[in-house]
């Protein structure tokens, strides 16, 4: 097949390049060229911020055109400029509105897309823009609703945090949230990629949720102290307690990763997956990915040191504990 891929220089999209190539595909990446495309990747630099961005590659007919964007101005170009037989976006759960249940199916309400096509600013509205664009093309396309996506290439440290922190703890245990039962799951890139190709070959017509099996928070730490060969022992701290330290949930600065404190937004992470897998996705064990994301951090953590990212830093998770600790004893 000739696969024309927008972007596949990062993350997903380049994890997704060299799956296609080991299928012995002819993969095109067209991206801006802020980083390289992987070797055996033919690529053409275009800018989509242009209304002709897309003439270097809008002459040639392709087999399938996987897009990652989430620019809806940007999917409305493409799909008006570019020649092909099959679409796959690479959309997200956060087109859902609510997460108060398990395992939400394609089936459940999305929010409204939005009415301005260059209106970028609410993540949501502007993918659900995307799929319908999408969806309304001259050809057959696959959605994927992907889930948290972990494994090597996770800037993020979502999924790299907890193995991390675990393999260089600042003390005799690690501060994690006492949600031990709280679902959660997250997708390894290469799986994803895998299944994106397969998408293509296939020419899926169709919405599909995509992430890895359901599991609790406990198991994941439990995992990534395993991975990490760790002596540190999970220091179990409730929500009250954290939020008083000045630890914040799932991501950014001082936070405590796939941690969830909002009742609406409690299964987040967690999306019915029944119709992907019917249809060919395939995902590894959590182990196997948090050993791969450790791997990765072991390399990279000190290149991005400086680079904002989600979990404790040493000072903040010395800081935490001596809060912690202060408070238990003003307690007794």
């Amino acid at each position: 097949m000739r696969i024309l891929l927008l972007g596949g220089t990062a993350f997903l999209g380049r994890a997704t390049a060299l799956h296609a190539l080991s299928r012995g595909h002819d993969v095109t990446c067209a991206a801006r060229g802020s980083a390289p495309a992987p070797d055996g990747c033919a690529f053409i630099p275009i800018d989509r911020d242009e209304d002709d961005g897309l003439a270097p590659v809008a002459a040639d007919r392709w087999d399938a055109v996987i897009d990652v964007s989430r620019k809806p101005r940007h999917v409305e170009r493409a799909v008006r400029d570019l020649d092909t037989e099959h679409w796959v976006l690479v959309s997200t759960a956060s087109v859902y509105p609510r997460f108060d249940r398990r395992e939400q199916p394609e089936t459940a309400a999305t929010v409204p897309p939005l009415d301005d096509l260059d209106d970028e600013a609410d993540y949501g509205r502007a993918k659900v823009t995307c799929e319908q664009l999408v969806r309304a093309a001259p050809a057959t396309s696959t959605v994927i609703r992907a889930g948290l996506i972990g494994g090597p290439g996770d800037l993020s440290r979502r999924s790299g945090y907890y193995p991390w922190r675990f393999a260089h703890p600042t003390g005799d245990d690690v501060i994690v949230p006492d949600d031990r039962e709280q679902a959660t799951a997250l997708i390894d890139v290469d799986d994803l990629a895998a299944w994106t190709v397969h998408a293509a070959e296939q020419r899926l017509d169709g919405i599909f949720n995509a992430t890895g099996e359901t599991t609790t928070l406990a198991e994941v730490v439990e995992l990534s102290a395993q991975v990490a060969g760790s002596r540190a022992v999970p220091r179990w701290v409730d929500s009250d307690a954290l939020r008083d330290a000045g630890v914040s949930p799932w991501s950014g600065a001082c936070s405590l990763p796939l941690w969830i404190d909002d009742g609406d937004m409690r299964w987040f992470a967690t999306l019915d997956t029944r119709a992907a897998r019917a249809a060919g996705l395939t995902t590894r064990p959590l182990r196997e990915t948090l050993a791969r994301v450790l791997e990765f951090e072991e390399v990279q953590s000190d290149e991005l040191a400086d680079r904002p990212r989600a979990g404790l830093s040493d000072d903040d998770e010395r800081r935490v504990r001596q809060h912690l600790d202060g408070a238990a004893a003003r307690d007794d």
